[in-house]
């Protein structure tokens, strides 16, 4: 008969066994763009608008950028950063399956690219709508 301390010990290897193989919250490939849109919707409290989003991504929001100036007016082709040049990948998620699929990188990106464009950060609305504009956006 074994133990309690090695039956124990058996318990807590076969546990961390475990937690290694489960995936980590919020890591690369966690969600998708509809799962995105779907949290953005509940948290704003009210279903996403397209039209709103495709109005909001085109325009200026008393800066000098919009979220087109680097992502290009129809983000379905891969476009040039307004400040660095540097190229940026298509942001609609038909045209680049990576967008949307983290959710760290999704939030960190909407927080920084925000504050770029509006000088603070964009609302739960904001970002459902201009989801809801790149996910109709089909090849």
């Amino acid at each position: 008969m074994q133990s309690p301390h090695r039956t124990l010990l058996a318990a807590q290897a076969a546990l961390l066994a475990l937690a290694c193989t489960l995936p980590l919250a919020h890591a690369a490939g966690d969600t998708n763009a509809q799962a995105q849109l779907q949290r953005w919707s509940a948290a704003a409290g009210a279903p996403a608008n397209a039209e709103r989003g495709r109005v909001f991504f085109t325009s200026r929001h008393g800066g000098e950028w919009s979220c087109a100036s680097c992502h290009g007016s129809v983000p379905t082709t891969p476009a040039r950063h307004a400040s660095t040049g540097k190229t940026v990948a298509p942001l609609a998620p038909a045209f680049n399956p990576e967008r949307f699929t983290d959710t760290a990188k999704s939030d960190k990106w909407f927080r920084r690219n925000c504050k770029d464009v509006l000088s603070r950060e964009c609302t739960a609305a904001e970002k459902a709508d201009v989801l809801a504009w790149l996910v109709q956006l089909k090849p």
